[in-house]
């Protein structure tokens, strides 16, 4: 999967976060992995440099780009349901500033059905 800047408005370093099989990891690195993925999201986002107060598109849309990662991490463990529950919940506040294409794009079935 090639990804370029004017593909996505995302940092393309959020692709790399979650993404090794849980198999693989030591007894002793599987505590330490949640937060170190909490730490890899605060220090991509110091990255961003954006100002502190976003707009609620570019908060939602950031989001999104977070939950999408978390998807694909719950794909490589096999942890579906959980993630799609909590996806559901977070449909059910994105405000209607956001546009209908948008909430389609992000929408749980598209990613669960990968449409």
């Amino acid at each position: 999967m090639s990804l370029d800047k004017s593909s996505t408005p995302f940092s393309p370093a959020f692709l790399l976060l979650g993404t090794h099989p849980q198999e693989t990891k030591p007894a002793s690195q599987r505590g330490t992995c949640t937060p170190m993925f909490t730490a890899a999201l605060f220090t991509i986002a110091k990255t961003w440099k954006q100002p502190k107060c976003l707009l609620i598109d570019e908060w939602i849309k950031k989001m999104c780009c977070v939950c999408t990662v978390e998807y694909y991490s719950t794909i490589n463990k096999n942890d579906i349901l959980p993630f799609a529950a909590t996806w559901m919940k977070l449909e059910d506040i994105i405000p209607n500033e956001i546009s209908q294409t948008e909430k389609d794009e992000y929408s749980t079935m598209s990613l669960i059905c990968r449409t």
